[in-house]
């Protein structure tokens, strides 16, 4: 009973002490995630545990777990030190758990968090160390010649690799501009390769660097050790061969013997690495024909191959110029011939085989032609010249064109007259002038001969053949002679004021016993008082009257002149004149004052006297005057006393009888004349003025006109009439016309004045009004002219008007023969297809048929010009067929030929055209095309986890330019190859099949699965398709192509780790696939989700497999996948708030256990902290999108050097398949001839994010 007392009073007090000591609490200022350097060194403070605990109690710290072995805690004051070196390489997510206890409690556990920050502690390190490549000569520059690869562990700047080419071996300066690499590795060639005058092998020393980062606080940057890529150039038939020499020369006698050998060329191949054989031939010689070359044991030997002349190369130095061409065998890599040429002299030396010969000409300018070869020469010389004076006009030349000794001959002088003369030279080579001079002067006379004649004989040295040229002479007379007058005075009378050229004597002659030039006689007169007033023939001798004027008696009465002759050698004589003149009547008489009279037509008169005086002598006959009325149109009204000069009319004055144009101006002449002999007079005009009345009616030119006039014509003339009135001024001889009879009112009568009392009316229609043939073709008018004033006369004439009729109807063409017609192309038709008719009511029409236009038309829509000479139309409407070869369906399918008819004889004023009309023709098809494939730059990627039999992987599309079922294409599969990525290939004919369907003219293949894929294999399927035209008849075309299906294999697939269920991941996997393509710019293919088996604690409950693809093909791998999901926050918390917890390799699971988080209200991803917002000191801040071509292309076609990466790009991992490799390749052709290698995206890969 007290044992159950004393265990009633402890136990409320042993419950109270329990409760009363209570556990301790981790503080609220600690966080159960640590963001460290990796580069913290071991011993340094990490972080710091704090707790407390009500009671006071001493409390132990303690930390377990895998990776709590990296630090090491103080148990007493819960400092946590490095206790192991930190690799965020190689883990940069720690988890571990901490606990704190007192005495009295059990430990209180917390989950630690440990996010490492990367340093850059790793150096670039190159995949491969031997490195070595061949490329050829002629690879173009910008062309990739290799790809290197090295990798950076670390992770920002710190792993972003940079590329330098730090040497170039050989060195020079070109050489270190010779090379460039790219950001992905790629070497390019920056300028041209030649394997003969450069280098045939380089080598380029290599290095890499990153971008630098922090380690130990410092930007450190790191760059690997240098690598070494050999590069050996391929020689290629690129040069064209080369002579050994670069002058060859030779000689050979003009005698030699047809085949003698003259001398031999040589050439090699100028790319020594080829060395093809070479062969010779002549490209051009400056004798044709006269050489040819054989090819002998690799050289060319010239020989002769026709009869050789050595004169006919003295123009040219006695040398031929033969151009020799050595062409090597084979084309060069351009599909062309290498060739080079070089010339070859050839000295052709001399024979004796020509004589001297004579010729007509100048040694300088001597051709030595047959045409100038003579045998006959003449020449001149003057009588007894001197000795060694040359005969004048003799041009000969004697020429040997034989050299040296062989064309050395000799001159000497033959014939009757050979002693009078010498030839000069007397031995000569080769050619020389050929003068023959005086010898004996004596000899060489006129008065004995006139003409003398030798022979000049050439007689070569050596042959002693001679040529002989015969010289006629011809000796011309000198002045030995004065010409002589018969006597020394002559007396001559001449009257005074004689006119020019009066003879004063012709009878006063030298002569001159010499001939020719000498012996003629030149006559002047020296000078003297007088001369000036005569002048003497130098011909003839005869004494003319120069000056009459001057001539005068009384100022001078005699004049003596010296007549002097002088011969042709400028020998003289003279002799004396004495002139004396005889008394003239030379005064006229003087007429005083003018004489102006006023009179009025029919009744004024006319008494005028004239008065004049004579200054000659009075009392003689030479100033006595006599008045005459001289002749004129009005003269023979006025009468003139003869003696007294007075001056009255006959009759009355009519002034209509008088010139309108000297308004009423008669104009008399009178001439005053004195009795001397000869006598002399003075004319002076009177001039009367008769004043006009109106005394005339007007008259008509015609006493009826006729005037036709066309129908249809508005306004247009119809013709004129014209009167006058005789009288003469305008106040009296104006006159206006007038119209009258039936249809008067349909005409325009329009008065105007020619001139002076002549007017004529013009009659026209008015503008809006036009005769019709068919209504009235005939008018009969009536025209009046009147004066003015109220009583004025008047004068009537009768007017005809006809109208004609007219060609004024255009033709029309007959529409059944515009009816459409068929063609067909290439060939198929010839000659005429079609007639186009028409027709004109006009009759006498005169038709043909023009063509206007030509319009061209493809399924309805204009092609422009590309048919207008397939069709002709003749001037009879023929249709004929132009160009039937050029008709083609596939350029143009309808011709619409526009003509219309023209009637030549239309009156011009009318449309003789007809309206435009259409003849169709429609061009039928044949087939002449093969089908194309249509080109579209698409990728095919296949995933063979993804893709499943009868699913389409890919596609062709073609079209054939034909039309129906010459158009139709049926596609067929011609083999399948699956090439790896170590170059083997593998035959998989059984895999894959084609459908074919189309849609508006374009035929599509779809390449379909046949059966499922290995997923494990790594490489490309190269897929050969053959379009095949026509396929129900026998005349088909075909074409092929082959395209790439690259693969996208199980080492990409990429695992994500969700604290969701299975079912909640499917539920959300529209979303989380959107926010994966968003930071990714992939597409994203999801294989499999699936719950994680659950373990002990803290784990993911599910995961998601899924392939990130681009549209190039090239596939992420886990790392790149991890660094681009870091760079976009926005994706980064979509998909951390959908429960993503950890990235891991496809098939793998996530390192170490209890590595996250069990809350999901906080998911945790296995990423650095700077990814996660927390603050960092890293340098790596800037962000960019990231596109597969930074890493899988080339751009080798533009010329600005390559993009650096921005900091952050992380280079592809060691997973990743370099794709961009393969599809360079398959640029270039690699297929080989006569297959179309291309490139497509596969369709179920697009993706609109890029």
């Amino acid at each position: 009973m007290a044992q159950l007392w004393l265990l009633c009073f402890l136990l409320p007090a042993l419950m109270g002490s329990v409760t009363a000591n209570k556990p301790p609490k981790f503080t609220s200022n600690i966080t159960n995630l640590v963001v460290l350097p990796e580069d913290l060194p071991v011993g340094a403070e990490a972080f710091w545990l704090y707790a407390e605990d009500e009671d006071n109690d001493a409390l132990t710290y303690a930390m377990s777990g895998e990776d709590s072995t990296f630090f090491s805690v103080n148990p007493r004051t819960g400092e946590v030190k490095v206790a192991s070196s930190l690799d965020y390489e190689t883990d940069y997510f720690l988890s571990f758990e901490v606990s704190v206890r007192d005495p009295y409690n059990a430990p209180v556990v917390a989950t630690m968090k440990v996010l490492l920050e990367d340093r850059n502690d790793n150096i670039p390190v190159f995949q491969d160390t031997s490195l070595s490549t061949s490329i050829n000569e002629t690879l173009p520059v910008g062309s990739v010649v290799f790809s290197v690869l090295a990798e950076d562990k670390d992770s920002g700047t710190g792993g972003t690799v940079e590329y330098f080419i730090e040497k170039v071996t050989p060195n020079s300066v070109e050489n270190q501009h010779l090379f460039r690499i790219l950001d992905n590795g790629s070497i390019i060639l920056n300028g041209s390769l030649s394997y003969n005058n450069k280098s045939s092998f380089y080598q380029l020393e290599l290095k890499a660097c990153d971008l630098g980062g922090l380690l130990n606080g410092k930007n450190i940057t790191h760059c690997s050790q240098p690598v070494y890529l050999s590069i050996s150039v391929v020689d290629q038939a690129d040069l064209d061969p080369q002579f050994v020499r670069d002058f060859y020369s030779a000689s050979v006698s003009e005698d030699a013997a047809l085949g003698s050998s003259v001398l031999a060329v040589e050439a090699v191949d100028g790319d020594r690495g080829v060395k093809d054989p070479v062969i010779y031939s002549i490209s051009n010689s400056t004798k044709s024909g006269w050489f040819e070359i054989e090819t002998e044991g690799g050289v060319g030997v010239i020989r002769v191959n026709d009869t050789l002349d050595r004169e006919q190369l003295l123009q040219e130095d006695e040398e031929v110029q033969v151009q020799v061409t050595a062409t090597e065998e084979h084309l060069n890599i351009y599909g062309q011939e290498a060739q080079a040429s070089v010339w070859v002299t050839i000295r052709v030396t001399d024979v004796n085989d020509h004589k001297p010969e004579f010729y007509n000409c100048s040694l300088e300018s001597c051709a030595f032609t047959a045409d100038e070869a003579q045998a006959s020469f003449t020449g001149w010389v003057e009588e007894h010249a001197a000795s060694r004076i040359p005969i004048e006009g003799l041009t000969m030349v004697a020429y040997d064109p034989d050299k040296g000794r062989n064309g050395t001959f000799e001159l000497f002088l033959e014939g009757p007259d050979a002693p009078a003369f010498s030839v000069s030279p007397t031995r000569a080579a080769g050619s020389a002038d050929v003068q023959v001079l005086v010898r004996d002067s004596e000899m060489v006379d006129y008065e004995n001969k006139t003409v003398m004649m030798v022979q000049v004989v050439a007689t070569d040295v050596v042959s002693k053949n001679s040529s002989v040229a015969s010289v006629t002479i011809h000796l011309r007379d000198i002045n030995d002679h004065r010409p002589t007058f018969p006597k020394n005075l002559y007396i001559f009378e001449v009257p005074e004021h004689s006119p020019p050229g009066f003879v004063v004597t012709n009878t006063t002659l030298a002569t001159d016993p010499d001939t020719g030039e000498w012996g003629h006689i030149t006559y002047s007169l020296l000078p003297g008082n007088g001369v000036d007033l005569f002048e003497v023939d130098p011909d003839t001798g005869t004494v003319t009257v120069r000056d009459s004027l001057n001539l005068d008696r009384e100022q001078q009465t005699v004049y003596f002149l010296t007549l002097q002759a002088t011969d042709g050698g400028n020998q003289a004589s003279t002799t004396m004149l004495e002139i004396h003149l005889l008394d003239i009547n030379d005064n006229a008489p003087e007429v005083m004052g003018s004489y102006n009279v006023f009179v009025q037509e029919e009744r004024g008169n006319v008494s005028l006297t004239i008065l004049a005086q004579d200054k000659d002598q009075p009392g003689t006959n030479n100033s006595l005057l006599i008045f005459t009325l001289l002749p004129g149109p009005y003269s023979h009204n006025f009468s003139l006393d003869p003696r007294t000069g007075l001056l009255t009319n006959l009759g009355p004055l009519d002034r209509e009888a008088i010139d309108p144009a000297l308004e009423g101006r008669i104009v008399l002449g009178v001439r005053v004349s004195d009795c001397g002999v000869p006598p002399q007079s003075t004319e002076v005009n009177v001039t009367i003025t008769v004043e006009d009345i109106n005394d005339n009616e007007p008259i008509f030119n015609q006493s009826g006109y006729q005037f036709p006039v066309a129908e249809r014509e508005a306004g247009i003339w119809v013709g004129t009439v014209e009167a006058w009135d005789a009288d003469q001024t305008e106040a009296n001889n104006r006159i206006s016309f007038s119209l009258s009879g039936s249809g008067a009112n349909n005409f325009l009568l329009q008065s105007s004045m020619l001139g002076s009392g002549r007017a004529e009316g013009r009659l026209r229609l008015p503008p809006d009004v036009s005769l019709d043939y068919e209504t009235q073709n005939f008018f009969q008018l009536t025209v009046h002219a009147e004066n003015p004033g109220p009583q004025g006369p008047e004068a009537t004439a009768d007017v005809q008007v006809i109208v004609e009729d007219v060609n004024d109807e255009p033709p029309t063409l007959v529409a059944a023969s515009l009816q459409e017609i068929s063609v067909a192309e290439n060939g198929s038709q010839h000659g005429q297809v079609a007639e186009i008719q028409a027709q004109d009511v006009d009759t006498g029409a005169r038709l043909v048929i023009e063509l206007v236009d030509v319009i061209c038309t493809k399924a309805g829509l204009d092609v422009g010009s590309l048919c207008h000479g397939w069709f002709s139309v003749k001037a009879n409407g023929s249709v004929y067929i132009n160009q039937s070869e050029a008709i083609d369906f596939e350029a143009c399918d309808r011709v619409m030929l526009v003509v219309r008819a023209c009637d030549l004889d239309t009156d011009p004023r009318f449309q003789a055209y007809s309206n435009n009309g259409t003849l169709g023709i429609t061009i039928e098809d044949v087939n002449d095309n093969a089908p194309h494939f249509l080109l579209d730059n698409k990728t095919f990627v296949i995933i063979p986890e993804l893709v499943i039999p009868d699913q389409q992987v890919a596609y062709v599309q073609a079209r054939d330019e034909d039309s129906g079922a010459n158009a139709n294409i049926k596609f067929s599969l011609l083999r399948v190859d699956f090439v790896s990525q170590d170059g083997t290939t593998t035959p998989f004919n059984n895999y894959f099949q084609i459908f074919t369907t189309s849609e508006a003219g374009v035929f599509t293949g779809s390449i379909q699965l046949v059966t499922s894929l290995d997923s494990t294999l790594q490489g490309t399927y190269q897929v050969t398709v053959q379009a095949r035209d026509h396929v129900l008849d026998n005349v088909t075309h075909k074409t092929q192509i082959t395209l790439n299906l690259f693969t996208v294999d199980q080492s990409y697939r990429v695992r994500l780790q969700f604290s969701t269920s299975k079912d909640e991941v499917g539920a959300n996997v529209e979303d989380i696939k959107a926010a994966l393509a968003q930071a990714t710019r992939t597409s994203v293919y999801v294989v499999d989700i699936q719950n994680i088996n659950p373990a002990a604690r803290a784990q993911a409950v599910s995961y998601l497999d899924a392939y990130f693809v681009f549209p190039n093909g090239t596939a992420l791998t886990l790392n790149q996948l991890s660094v681009m999901i870091r760079r976009d926050q926005d994706s980064l918390t979509q998909l951390l708030n959908m429960g993503l917890v950890v990235l891991v390799r496809g098939g793998e699971r996530g390192r170490g256990k209890g590595r996250y988080n069990a809350e999901r209200a906080n998911p945790m991803l296995d990423l650095p902290a700077k990814d996660l917002e927390y603050v960092s000191s890293s340098s790596d801040q800037d962000y960019v999108s990231l596109n597969s071509l930074d890493e899988n292309s080339v751009d080798v076609n533009r010329d600005s050097q390559a993009t650096k990466k921005k900091p952050g790009h992380s280079p592809p991992g060691p997973d990743l398949e370099p794709l961009s490799v393969v599809l360079a390749d398959r640029k270039m052709g690699a297929e080989g001839p006569g297959r179309e290698v291309l490139s497509f995206t596969n369709a179920s890969l697009d993706t609109t994010d890029l």
